[in-house]
């Protein structure tokens, strides 16, 4: 998403920042496997640790979105949600355009299928819808 705000020159008007929903990967790079499938796509893969989402986080952004359904239950949780209450809390790909085929399902997980492709094109999909989203409000 950072890649994709730089490249039509909206830096400026976006801050995005990216949270775990549990505690299994805190403090860990990110993932071989998926810097390289960033880097094969041109899209820079900056060095950062992971941290774990706050209640603080869902009070300062405008929209905080999911790749699965446990990531979108672990935010509601932490965001202090009723059960059944949205918010701010949406999942990537019900931003992704209506053929998109995986459209509405939640992001592959390459930790399970080893298929970093798909993963990508899921959160592009969703990130390129997203992006149209909150360019034409």
């Amino acid at each position: 998403m950072k890649d994709m705000v730089r490249k039509v020159g909206l830096e400026a008007d976006f801050e995005i920042a990216s949270a775990a929903t549990s505690t299994e990967e805190i403090g860990n790079p990110i993932y071989p496997p998926a810097k390289r499938e960033l880097e094969a796509h041109g899209i820079p893969a900056e060095a950062r640790s992971a941290r774990r989402m706050t209640k603080a986080d869902y009070e300062k952004y405008d929209l905080l979105v999911g790749m699965d359904d446990a990531n979108l239950r672990n935010m509601r949780r932490i965001a202090g949600l009723a059960i059944g209450e949205e918010g701010k809390v949406h999942s990537l790909l019900e931003f992704a355009p209506d053929d998109y085929p995986r459209k509405g399902c939640s992001v592959a997980d390459p930790w399970y299928t080893g298929d970093f492709a798909i993963t990508y094109d899921d959160i592009t999909a969703g990130c390129k819808g997203l992006l149209e989203n909150l360019i034409k409000r």
